[in-house]
């Protein structure tokens, strides 16, 4: 195949434009109308970026032919652009401007260490609801988060400065996919070359999972690792197996009263239950033109949740009506429906429906009103039946997955006075917090002036939320607030304690602050299950807070219904929410706003200009944030007392000619069970006091009030390799019946920390290994997981089976993972992490899956010896392993 021939021209409002033209696959017998439309866009990306080494033409063909493709082969692919959020992007920036100066230090030109796409950072994970209930609550919890947070910004202030195509939305703008969505994406990008301008789909990953909400509007992108990030900054291609592509067919329409979160916590459990792991989904059928772009984005938006790669909708009209809608140029617009339209990929009636892997079907018409929980976002419940399956949870035994709550236990309650004067009684059930966040659903136009409207009406019927109930608004961009002061809603809200906190993830992240001392200590002093109804898209057990022990998903409506109600076991269809003024029950039917008054208040305020307003200034719009003093200088200048960010020693001895040898003399600092996932390894929550990380920062004069979370100090490697296997959950077999980040050292015996046996390994020169059982590093791609695992000093994992994302992360840290052979595991060979390890066959032609040999030297001197597989998959990974990881291969490429 001669990729050259593909390249055709396109004229668009008088200017010429180059582009790889898919259709004309089919002159080489290929056909690409067939293909799902996520396979043609990383297609079109390998067809135009190939190169011979990192994309070749085996691997375009092996994407052109994806419908009888091997989908056990990797593919390379080259996103457009990245984007980042704080707790990720600042590690990544760390590691930018480490080596920047370890070039400088080489005798290079720093100013070559720059992404070579371009970059966007939205800072959106660091605002924590920490005053609530009233119009000073945006304010006040702006000046907590810049006061905690103001080396992290200074730093990212200067990075602003420093990298070129490397952009920074500032506090209090917005959440990084509803950012993405209503301004960033463009559909189609362009790219000045010598031979002309080219085309090309918008494109990208980024460093948080829900990245895919960016799906809805038909981009492909999806959440990686911080490694994986800082590869694609620097032009290095993500690598992953050929995907299958499972269709959902859509067909019909939502009825009356039913929203997209409903909608959304049905296909996530539809597809849970179908199982799409590693896979795309892609959704097609007459259903999917009745859905809003911003529908569809919620819908996209949990792809993580229903375990998919993406959650994808193909360019179509609607896409098209949404760039107008948020302000985006006319020109841009008329572009993106020329190019889609010429390669066959927009989506609209007559267009055949593509071959998928598998498909699955709903009918919209049969979405009713759900909530998910208590535990996980699949663990859907509809409305009507909320009460009897809350009831059933709270009294089966804890064994069973209940809260055995069965006899009195469950009429326990407990008399709260609060600061007003007020008294209220928590019970088992009762709603501690009630919280409007995340992007899945701000992002809504529909549900969030549903919430409006549900406010609106229960205000004029007088009814309140109880004094215990911590509400929260937390829009994903500042367009929401626009359009709820427009129609008059923001004031209603905020009667029922709805006041904007601020833009930003908040509660659905785990930062929805302290509870009042008060509710605190009922919830203490009664051993209370309490509840919190939030409209985010993860509610883990722990996640949402400390003390709240049942979380449930729901629509912005419904996070209103059920405040008002104040418990979550009720049943919202036939109890009344609370009494009127003049003692009349009020039900939630009373309330719910029809689907026309809806419209009408979406029609008459969403508007492009709006949008237009609110981004015009989006980078340089917050005054505090402009008001940071910038440090100059194209190379960072490090404070060596800042317990935010730290100079990593991920290049230190660079020079040094690594190469591929055996490793010997190794100690197992970890022996590990099946399904140890990235939050058992990577640092995550709060520091503990007691822990090394929480010991560094006491002696570093931090204050524990201070410590704030392992994620803000995520620029600081000194903190997170001390947080690094540290989980409380963490169970090492070396010491069977612990938990926690403890190990054995040997050969003294000694108990202690995973942290202070590695650094005592350090010292003695010893190399560690870990050894695990199958599932290893499943979970969320979290760089810290392989940096932390680097950085103690461990050269090898040998496992049963290990998560595709965190073996591609410990190979670009440069750890060597290793697979036991089919039937074999640390235990069937009698391995308790006592022996000596010794791991051969280790050299500089080492190929793809070669078979390496372990030798384990027991204590008695009894040597067992064993097969086991290098997870190194191909040429370009032994090259990052060789030289140390990816980023330091692709320093000394840039130093050559």
């Amino acid at each position: 195949m001669d990729v050259r021939t593909l390249w055709r021209e396109l004229i668009v409002d008088g200017k010429t434009y180059r582009y790889v033209a898919l259709p004309e696959l089919r002159h080489f017998g290929y056909r690409p109308e067939r293909l799902p439309f996520s396979i043609r866009v990383l297609l079109e990306a390998a067809i135009r970026q190939l190169d011979g080494r990192a994309i070749t033409e085996e691997h375009v063909r092996l994407i052109a032919g994806w419908e009888t493709a091997d989908k056990t082969k990797e593919i390379p692919f080259l996103p457009a652009r990245i984007v980042l959020q704080d707790f990720t992007g600042v590690p990544a920036v760390v590691d930018l401007a480490a080596m920047r100066e370890a070039m400088a230090k080489r005798g290079g030109d720093p100013r070559r260490i720059n992404p070579l796409v371009p970059v966007d950072l939205v800072i959106d994970h660091s605002v924590m609801v920490d005053v609530y209930g009233s119009k000073e609550a945006l304010e006040a919890n702006m000046e907590y988060e810049f006061r905690r947070n103001m080396e992290r910004y200074r730093f990212l202030r200067w990075a602003q400065k420093a990298f070129d195509d490397f952009r920074v939305v500032p506090p209090a703008t917005g959440i990084v996919h509803q950012v993405n969505l209503e301004y960033l994406a463009t559909l189609v990008r362009e790219k000045e070359t010598p031979d002309g301008t080219v085309l090309f789909p918008d494109s990208l990953v980024g460093t948080d999972s829900h990245t895919t909400m960016i799906n809805g509007l038909g981009v492909v992108g999806w959440g990686v690792g911080g490694i994986e990030a800082e590869a694609g900054m620097l032009g290095q291609p993500l690598y992953f197996l050929l995907p299958e592509v499972v269709g959902f067919r859509l067909t019909g329409k939502l009825p009356e009263g039913a929203t997209a979160t409903d909608l959304v916590l049905t296909v996530t459990h539809i597809l849970r239950k179908k199982g799409v792991v590693g896979k795309f989904v892609e959704f097609f059928g007459p259903g999917v033109k009745t859905l809003s772009l911003a529908d569809r984005a919620t819908v996209a938006n949990m792809a993580p949740e229903y375990g998919a790669t993406m959650g994808y909708f193909p360019v179509d009209e609607e896409s098209i009506r949404y760039l107008a809608l948020t302000g985006r140029d006319e020109a841009l617009v008329r572009r993106v429906e020329a190019y889609y339209k010429a390669q066959e990929m927009f989506y609209g009636d007559g267009t055949p429906d593509p071959v998928y892997s598998d498909v699955v079907e709903l009918d919209l018409a049969t979405v009713v009103p759900t909530i998910a929980g208590p535990r996980r976002p699949q663990d859907r419940i509809d409305l009507d039946k909320a009460r009897a399956t809350i009831e059933t949870l709270f009294e089966k035994p804890v064994a069973e997955g209940g809260y055995g709550l069965a006899g009195e236990a469950r009429e326990r309650a407990v008399l709260v006075r609060h600061p007003s004067g007020e008294t209220s009684t928590l019970r088992h059930g009762s709603i501690v917090i009630a919280a409007i966040t995340s992007c899945t659903n701000t992002s809504n136009p529909s549900v969030m002036i549903g919430a409006g409207l549900v406010a609106k009406k229960a205000v004029e019927r007088g009814l309140k939320v109880p004094p215990y109930v911590k509400t929260s608004l937390a829009p994903g961009s500042r367009v929401v607030t626009r359009y709820l002061e427009d129609t008059g809603l923001l004031e209603a809200l905020e009667k029922l304690g709805f006041a904007v906190v601020g833009y930003g993830c908040t509660t659905c992240i785990g930062n929805s602050g302290p509870l009042p001392d008060e509710v605190s200590a009922a919830i203490r002093d009664g051993d209370l299950t309490v509840a919190a109804v939030l409209s985010g898209n993860r509610n883990f057990e722990g996640r949402i807070h400390a003390q709240v022990k049942a979380n449930f998903l729901a629509s912005p409506p419904l996070v209103v219904a059920y405040a008002i109600a104040g418990r979550v076991d009720i049943d919202l269809m036939t109890e009344p929410l609370g009494t009127d003024r003049e003692g009349r029950p009020v039900y939630l039917k009373d309330l719910w706003p029809t689907s026309r008054e809806i419209q009408d208040a979406i029609l008459k305020t969403v508007t492009p200009e709006k949008f237009r307003e609110t981004y015009r200034d989006v980078f340089t719009g917050n005054s505090r944030w402009n008001a940071i003093d910038v440090p100059e200088g194209m190379l960072y200048a490090w404070d060596p007392n800042s317990t935010y960010i730290q100079h990593p020693p991920f290049f230190e001895g660079l020079e040094a000619e690594r190469g591929i040898r055996d490793i010997r003399g190794a100690r197992a600092l970890l022996l590990l069970g099946d399904s140890v996932t990235t939050d058992h390894i990577s640092p995550a929550g709060a520091i503990a006091p007691d822990s090394p990380a929480g010991r560094y920062l006491l002696e570093r004069g931090v204050a524990q009030r201070d410590f704030n979370s392992y994620g803000s100090r995520r620029g600081n490697h000194e903190v997170m390799m001390r947080g690094t296997f540290a989980n409380i959950r963490l169970r090492n077999l070396m010491l069977p019946g612990t938990e926690g980040g403890v190990t054995k050292h040997f050969p003294s015996g000694e108990i202690m920390s995973v942290y202070e046996a590695a650094m005592r390994y350090r010292a003695a020169g010893t190399p560690l290994v870990v050894l695990a059982g199958k599932e290893y590093g499943t979970g969320s791609s979290r760089d810290w997981a392989a940096k932390g695992t680097a950085l103690l000093g461990i050269r090898a994992v040998i496992a049963e089976s290990i998560e595709r994302i965190h073996r591609s992360n410990l190979v670009g840290m440069g750890v060597l993972p290793l697979e036991f052979m089919p039937g074999e595991s640390w235990r069937s060979l009698g391995l308790t992490g006592e022996e000596i390890f010794d791991i051969e066959g280790l050299h500089d032609d080492l190929r793809p899956g070669a078979v390496l040999t372990v030798r384990a030297t027991r204590p008695d001197g009894r040597v067992t010896t064993f097969n086991v597989k290098s997870r190194l998959d191909s040429v370009v990974e032994i090259d990052y392993y060789k030289n140390g990881g990816i980023l330091q291969t692709v320093l000394k490429q840039l130093m050559a």
